[in-house]
């Protein structure tokens, strides 16, 4: 009888090395390929992932102190990630209170088991604890919305911020009391 082992799934911080860097370009860039095919067209996608996800882009937001990258790994294999920053737009909403903004977060669908999505986001909110609120900038239809609201996130039609993508943005928010 052949007893399976179940999954091992750790959540790391990714620092500049190469196997950190190289994890975290394979996984960023498949991400968005998935979450974005059919929604925006090829070469819109195609442009997206070179602006954001090249090699410069990445080390550059790797090296800066307002930024996290997570990335979850089930049996040593990246299979999500996620950014969480302090940098970049600052809705005026949130005037006068620290701030984080979960900026990326996915799981490729063929793991998207709830244990691996819970893993990584409840890495982020560890990571946020010191802030006042924490934002986050999905896209209409964004299969995440759900889990994030029931995380206690409130959807706010207070912010308004730039879009990278031609997608209706959906704003969440969560603010300690």
């Amino acid at each position: 009888m052949e007893i399976e082992m179940p999954d091992k799934i750790v959540t790391k911080f990714t620092i500049g090395n190469r196997d950190g860097f190289d994890a975290l370009l394979f996984i960023s860039t498949a991400i968005a390929k998935e979450k974005f095919a059919g929604k925006i067209d090829d070469q819109g996608l195609q442009v997206y992932i070179n602006r954001n996800f090249n090699e410069s882009e990445l080390l550059k937001e790797l090296n800066s102190l307002s930024n996290q990258y997570l990335i979850v790994y089930v049996n040593d294999k990246p299979v999500g990630y996620a950014k969480v920053t302090s940098k970049g737009t600052r809705p005026t909403i949130f005037e006068g209170k620290t701030l984080a903004r979960i900026a990326d977060f996915g799981v490729l669908e063929k793991h998207s088991d709830p244990l691996i999505r819970k893993a990584l986001f409840e890495k982020c909110l560890a990571i946020s604890t010191a802030q006042q609120a924490v934002w986050i900038s999905e896209y209409e239809n964004s299969p995440y919305l759900d889990f994030f609201e029931s995380y206690g996130f409130k959807r706010s039609t207070d912010i308004i911020a730039p879009q990278e993508l031609p997608l209706p943005p959906v704003y969440l928010v969560k603010e300690k009391i």
